[in-house]
């Protein structure tokens, strides 16, 4: 199982500009992959992405996340083509040849795209944000939103979804193997497979029940609502970084004119 929102410890391209640099570069990633539902600017954004962790020695840890994203395509095509009857019908997912329900469920051009435009916007957006995520201490992009006067209440979110996603994780997957070593057998095929899941849900929703109580009375004792807060370091923007934040400015304002043109 890989795993997602981690921070990888090493020496990397990404690992040394400032993070309100790298968090403006996911900020500008998404909102170009928002606005836009072309599929071949989508493509070309999410392998833009790809491309710069290929150059910082991080696409490994990015290529990671595509067995999560096909599936998630899949999904969202099967979804698309139940729901969506627009363009050039392609097939049907139910041949007319078949009684009955011969002829169900069209296959059309303007679903695909949908699916293509919609999978391929997630994808951007995930490798984004996994790029910030593994090249950025949580403690540093906290230090950053605290700067911009983000609400303290939001900045804890965040730095608590960023230490315990990664946490249930492998909590989940300590779980799967112990129920494995008990031998525990649910069965074959989908329903198997379903019924394997509550051995792993139930533990790890009371497990995280538990931390969480322990999380908020972890919060009180430290003074959280004194509103007093000293980082442990004062990271300062470089010279480099106000460059790519002003080219990524330029590149967002840019694509914002052609959208209005």
């Amino acid at each position: 199982m890989s795993e997602i929102m981690q921070y990888a410890t090493r020496e990397s391209a990404f690992h040394r500009p400032h993070p309100l640099t790298k968090l403006i570069f996911a900020a500008v990633v998404v909102g170009i992959a928002v606005l836009t539902s072309d599929t071949v600017m989508l493509a070309a954004l999410a392998g833009a992405v790809v491309v710069a962790a290929a150059a910082g020695g991080l696409a490994r840890d990015l290529l990671r996340q595509v067995p999560l994203l096909l599936s998630l395509a899949a999904s969202l095509l099967v979804l698309t083509l139940l729901t969506i009857r627009s363009g050039e019908t392609l097939g049907y997912m139910v041949p007319p040849a078949v009684p009955v329900v011969g002829g169900a469920f069209p296959v059309t051009a303007g679903a695909i795209d949908l699916a293509l435009a919609m999978s391929l916007r997630f994808a951007a957006m995930l490798f984004a944000f996994q790029l910030l995520v593994i090249s950025t201490q949580p403690r540093d992009l906290v230090h950053v939103m605290d700067r911009l006067r983000m609400p303290v209440d939001y900045t804890l979110i965040f730095l608590i979804a960023l230490r315990f996603i990664p946490s249930l994780q492998l909590e989940g997957k300590r779980i799967h193997e112990a129920q494995l070593a008990r031998a525990y057998n649910p069965g074959r095929g989908p329903a198997g497979k379903v019924r394997g899941l509550f051995p792993i849900i139930i533990p790890l929703v009371a497990n995280s029940l538990g931390k969480a109580t322990v999380l908020g009375l972890t919060i009180d004792l430290r003074g959280y609502r004194s509103g007093t807060r000293t980082p442990l370091r004062d990271l300062a923007v470089g010279r480099t970084d106000l460059a790519c934040i002003s080219c990524m400015g330029l590149l967002f304002a840019g694509y914002l004119a052609l959208l209005v043109v």
